[in-house]
């Protein structure tokens, strides 16, 4: 049928346009398994080795708050063609350092380029997606994350095997860490020739006055009969648009309320803690009394779980909407931190570091796998979807870029602070990443609106949740679109 050859082809683009998440996913977990080589050889303490896996977080940061400007200005397809290019340069880069000041060079590097994806990819997902199925699409952008974490998981652990341990030599005399940052080049060349053959996203295209090559995308992704419904709603939009500050500013600390609702779903998303488990679980495990293959297999499982339940988000999110899982997803945290916190509590601390005594060990491990099936489930694809729904037209690719910066700070703050906390007292670390989920579940009760079902065109008419003063009774602000402070003209 033509209506089912037209899906196809959106789920096709939809697909494409996420493989920038898949770079983002490798990326961020490759480091695994190199993390201890990588403080042996170079000679680290705890924080300067945090500073290292972490400085393309802030790379990331600037990508991200770039590419907003850059996707509105140039389109979203060169803008991802520049981040795949980015992270080609540093992941031979990386692989090839010399010291830890060029390897933080090029780690930054490739940040830029990752930050970049993180921002054109659901942006350029919620453009072309239908409103009735654009969760599903959106939650594409998570699924290619948690692919890319597995693949690099699952790289590091083969890496790794065949060397003998991750510090020893593999081909060509280079050791087996540095292998497993060249063989980010694969999915960074693989994303360029992608991007390559993506169309423009339409709405940038109508807005640059290319109506004609809008048309032409149109007719791929929606049925014959609709192409003209949907220019002239786009175009509609834009003329909105164009009679209104495209400003982020406003009263609530220098920004529109919506924009800080954004930030604060990325800083939540970081806060709880989810990538200290991909990041350093090789490193956590082994202190708990894994051996290193052994570290590599559970991380690699756990992978894999993620992934499974990112299906299963995907299947639920247009189903029973984007707040019923975030709500879910902040209490299934919360439970499985608090019993990582009091896990850790019955630790011993030997030379080799802490020791989980009797069964302690396995329910840790255990109450890490919930809480990456309740994150994954929630708050790893439900706030893409997000980010990609809840901001006007006029300011999304900036909201966006803005959003997405601040979670990279957040993953930042998070993976830098993560070695000294643990250090310090894995109980202290666990138990405020609990914190952060608990607050998480106020904030969605309270700020967090509902897009199931919306067109991005009505972003501006979005409300705030319900907030309940009796039985059956809702109050005033529940009825109100939430306030766009910025001066019409």
């Amino acid at each position: 049928m033509p209506g089912d050859a037209v899906g196809g082809r959106v789920i096709g683009l939809a697909i494409a346009g996420a493989v920038g998440g898949f770079l983002f996913g490798f990326d961020s977990s490759v480091v695994n398994g190199a993390v201890d080589a990588i403080q042996y050889d170079f000679g680290l303490d705890p924080t300067a080795t945090g500073f290292a896996i972490a400085i393309a977080l802030l790379g990331c940061a600037l990508g991200a708050e770039l590419a907003g400007r850059l996707a509105d200005r140039f389109g979203r397809v060169p803008v991802m063609l520049v981040g795949a290019v980015l992270f080609l340069v540093s992941s031979i880069g990386s692989g090839l350092a010399i010291g830890v000041w060029d390897l933080i060079v090029w780690r930054l590097v490739g940040g830029v380029g990752i930050g970049i994806a993180s921002v054109v990819a659901p942006a350029y997902i919620a453009e072309i997606s239908p409103s009735r199925v654009r969760g599903r699409f959106a939650s594409l952008q998570q699924l290619a994350i948690v692919l890319g974490i597995f693949a690099a998981l699952l790289s590091d652990a083969i890496f790794a095997n065949l060397a003998g341990g991750a510090n020893s030599p593999l081909w060509f005399g280079l050791d087996a860490w540095r292998w497993m940052f060249i063989a980010c080049a694969v999915p960074a060349i693989v994303y360029g020739g992608i991007a390559l053959a993506l169309p423009e996203s339409p709405r940038y295209l109508v807005k640059a006055g290319r109506e004609d090559e809008a048309r032409t995308v149109l007719a791929r992704i929606v049925p014959a009969g609709e192409v003209d419904t949907s220019i002239a709603e786009v175009r509609g939009s834009i003329e909105r648009d164009a009679g209104q500050q495209g400003s982020l500013r406003g009263p609530a600390l220098g920004l529109r309320p919506i924009v800080w609702v954004g930030i604060l779903l990325s800083v939540f998303q970081q806060f709880v803690g989810i990538n200290v488990i991909f990041y350093y679980s090789t490193t956590l495990w082994r202190a708990v009394g894994f051996a290193e293959s052994d570290s590599l297999t559970i991380s690699v499982i756990t992978s894999v779980t993620n992934i499974l339940v990112t299906l299963v988000a995907i299947a639920l999110v247009d189903k029973i909407g984007r707040r019923p899982l975030l709500i879910g997803g902040s209490i299934g945290m919360a439970v499985a931190l608090t019993t990582m916190a009091v896990a850790f509590s019955q630790a011993t601390t030997g030379e080799a570091g802490p020791s989980l005594p009797g069964a302690w060990g396995p329910i840790a491990l255990v109450a890490a796998n919930v809480f990456v099936v309740a994150f994954g489930a929630s708050w790893g694809p439900v706030v893409w979807v997000l980010l990609g729904e809840i901001f006007p037209n006029r300011i999304r690719a900036r909201a966006l870029g803005v959003a997405a910066a601040a979670q990279w700070v957040a993953n930042f703050l998070i993976t830098v602070t993560f070695p000294a906390l643990a250090s310090f007292s894995l109980t202290f670390a666990y138990g405020m990443y609990a914190v952060f989920a608990v607050l998480s579940l106020l904030f969605v009760l309270t700020r967090v609106p509902e897009t199931k079902g919306t067109k991005l065109e009505d972003a501006e008419q979005l409300r705030r949740p319900e907030r309940r003063r009796g039985a059956g009774r809702r109050s005033p602000a529940a009825d109100a679109p939430i306030p766009d402070p910025t001066p019409q003209a």
